[in-house]
């Protein structure tokens, strides 16, 4: 469904600017890529065909857009690798708080709060059939 020409460029827009934070977050561990790369594509659909496309074809998020597009499904390899990459967020959060002594517990529980809630969401999708591939 494309939308109307008026709107084209607000969601050109929002997908490449979702798609430089998805880029970011595959180096800062506290940025989220996975739903940055889906809002990129969501958004592409609307006002890029050419990026959609481009999109598609990557053989690092093509896989992952096409699996969530057909069922709204998770590999498992992805849920890991967010799991394990919001693990060593939270320790990183623990160690800079400790080491500045600042005490303020909730500098790391609101986080963490943020965190679990996201993995458990992760946890609960559906993983493509087929294998992880």
């Amino acid at each position: 469904m494309r939308p109307p020409r008026r709107l084209r460029w607000a969601w050109w827009l929002l997908a490449y600017a979702s798609l430089g934070l998805g880029l970011l977050g595959m180096f800062l561990p506290v940025l989220p890529t996975v739903p940055f790369i889906l809002l990129a594509a969501f958004a592409a659909a609307r006002g890029s065909q050419r990026l959609h496309h481009r999109l598609l074809a990557d053989p690092r998020f093509g896989p992952m857009i096409r699996d969530w597009q057909a069922g709204r499904t998770i590999r498992r390899r992805a849920k890991w690798m967010a799991t394990w990459t919001m693990f060593a967020s939270t320790l990183v959060l623990v160690a800079v708080v400790l080491a500045t002594g600042s005490g303020r517990w909730w500098v790391v529980a609101l986080p963490v709060a943020c965190m679990a809630a996201v993995a458990t969401w992760l946890w609960r999708r559906p993983e493509p059939p087929g294998g992880d591939g």
